[in-house]
């Protein structure tokens, strides 16, 4: 692992909201995912890395997407869905996203946000591997961002969804790492 320079660097983390956190995942649990992510956060802003947390809301459900599909996405379960859980201790300096749909990038201030910045390099993680993080991952490289994908502060609803894309598709965008590998590679 090469040292990460977090003057040029943001940690985006996806759907880590209590809707989503309040699921089961694999290979990693959901509250595994969250302690990692919050480790993260908080190593990132200390090293004055910019800290995106990215979250899906709907105004009135109208906005959001219904395509005719073999599967549909759970409804709203409930009113607090969409807020970060506390464990990720959120700070009024981190950067939040509304998607209203899979990727982080498409229809947000994502990519504003960052270029203005200079940042060049993403650190991903998030629920789920293969939708809301893969999808992103995707859209960052074709912003032509440099991305470390964080394996254990990512979690999917089976195994199998979470390794297709930690096998097949991030190792052709980016680099995979763990939690305590980025941690150790951060520089301030």
């Amino acid at each position: 692992m090469y040292k990460i320079q977090a003057n040029k660097t943001a940690l985006v983390l996806i759907d880590l909201q209590k809707g989503i956190t309040g699921l089961k995942g694999a290979p990693h649990d959901t509250s595994t995912v969250v302690r990692n992510a919050s480790q993260l956060a908080g190593a990132f802003r200390r090293a004055g890395a910019f800290v995106t947390f990215v979250h899906v809301d709907f105004l009135d459900g109208k906005d959001a997407l219904h395509p005719d599909a073999e599967m549909q996405l759970p409804p709203k379960l409930s009113e607090d869905w969409a807020e970060f859980p506390p464990e990720l201790n959120v700070q009024p300096t981190d950067h939040i996203v509304t998607k209203r749909h899979f990727g982080a990038f498409f229809g947000t201030d994502l990519d504003l946000q960052l270029r203005r910045r200079g940042i060049e390099n993403i650190v991903l993680g998030g629920i789920s591997t293969h939708i809301g993080v893969d999808t992103t991952a995707r859209e960052a490289y074709q912003h032509n961002y440099n991305q470390i994908f964080v394996t254990d502060a990512m979690t999917a609803t089976s195994i199998e969804a979470h390794e297709f894309p930690c096998k097949f598709i991030f190792p052709l965008i980016g680099r995979m790492a763990t939690t305590e590998e980025v941690l150790a590679a951060l520089e301030s």
